[in-house]
């Protein structure tokens, strides 16, 4: 399915919720909507549905106008952020019910299948309300599978769900719609689900699509500081610098050497993804003295809180490590780490892309 987008806006009560937009999707690929709550992923992707209609602009669907075309007569599946499925129907024949509506053979074999993959098979003859939040989530992305629609929609499906079970599910996910035989479109607030999940990503805030693009392409290279902002998670250690011949003057601290042509003199914002820092020196590194906020365990990494002479900055470390409150700590980045953005919050300057 190639789903286009032609200057789609949304304004309700004299607010926009959506600023005019374009966008083409991959056909059969995974874009993924990556915002704050109250970015517009929503009311894009009910636009998207049919379910609500644009104030200017239209939506294509293989060259088709779709536009004015209601949710019933699209062939779209959706899942949403609460797992809706029928109570009173067993798992086995929820996820059985667009295949019956379609009249298929088979629909035992087929519904053993989809539940195998989401690990379900073994509740097929249960009631939802008998089942965790987990299960019942699986059941509606099997329902919801099972409709092979050209176009699947998913709304954040995830965000109710426990750690573990996220964790989980994405990993399911990535495989299911590895196959390409859906068009996918995947809203998230966590940049690590976009990364994940791979496919393409559509930054949005505030009702705009800042950037939209590869996800590996959009994640090392935001085209702003909003973008990086919005593509971190912790979020990207930001710091005042002036530009020098030889490299930026940190305000209030040190200079990081850097091979970048510049105006002397221009007010820069240097930004550190918090994997960037670490607490071991290496050759040519930076230091930034300061002493221990914070330090959180969380999973397989310890989040490392210092307040420095140029700011508070995190760090990421891998594995778990303890740091007691107000204790002396030094950490360290590589200029080869570095971002770069100008007075007008737009990148000047990325990491280059490791070859291997």
């Amino acid at each position: 399915m190639r789903l286009n987008l032609e200057h789609i806006s949304k304004r309700v009560a004299g607010q926009w919720w959506l600023h005019p937009l374009d966008l083409v999707l991959q056909e059969g690929a995974v874009t993924v909507l990556l915002g704050a709550t109250q970015a517009g992923k929503t009311s894009l992707m009910r636009i998207i549905a049919g379910l609500d209609s644009p104030t200017t602009g239209k939506v294509t669907v293989d060259g088709k106008d779709v536009t004015g075309l209601p949710v019933r007569e699209r062939n779209v599946a959706m899942v949403y952020q609460q797992f809706i499925n029928y109570p009173s129907m067993t798992v086995a024949r929820n996820i059985a019910s667009p295949m019956l509506l379609r009249k298929e053979s088979g629909v035992d074999q087929s519904v053993r299948a989809l539940a195998e993959k989401l690990h379900i098979e073994m509740f097929l003859e249960r009631l939802p309300a008998e089942l965790s939040g987990g299960q019942q989530q699986r059941v509606a992305l099997a329902r919801a599978l099972a409709k092979k629609a050209p176009l699947m929609l998913l709304d954040e499906p995830l965000v109710n769900l426990d750690y573990k079970l996220r964790e989980e599910l994405r990993d399911e996910l990535t495989t299911l719609f590895a196959t390409g035989d859906s068009t996918v479109v995947y809203a998230t607030t966590e940049p690590g689900e976009a990364l994940l999940l791979g496919g393409y990503t559509a930054v949005m805030f505030e009702g705009s699509v800042l950037q939209y693009g590869p996800t590996a392409e959009v994640f090392h290279r935001p085209k702003s500081l909003r973008v990086a902002r919005a593509f971190s998670d912790p979020p990207m250690n930001l710091i005042a610098g002036t530009a020098l011949p030889n490299g930026i003057a940190l305000t209030c601290g040190p200079v990081c050497a850097l091979n970048w042509q510049g105006v002397v003199g221009a007010a820069l914002t240097l930004g550190l993804r918090a994997s960037a820092l670490r607490v071991h020196a290496r050759a040519n590194d930076v230091a930034l003295s300061g002493r221990v906020e914070l330090a959180e365990i969380s999973g397989s990494d310890t989040f490392v809180y210092v307040s420095t002479e140029v700011g508070e900055v995190v760090a990421q470390l891998t594995g778990v490590h303890y740091f007691g409150l107000g204790a002396a700590l030094t950490v360290y980045f590589n200029p080869s780490q570095v971002y770069l953005f100008d007075a007008s919050e737009a990148l000047c300057l990325a990491p280059e892309r490791s070859k291997g």
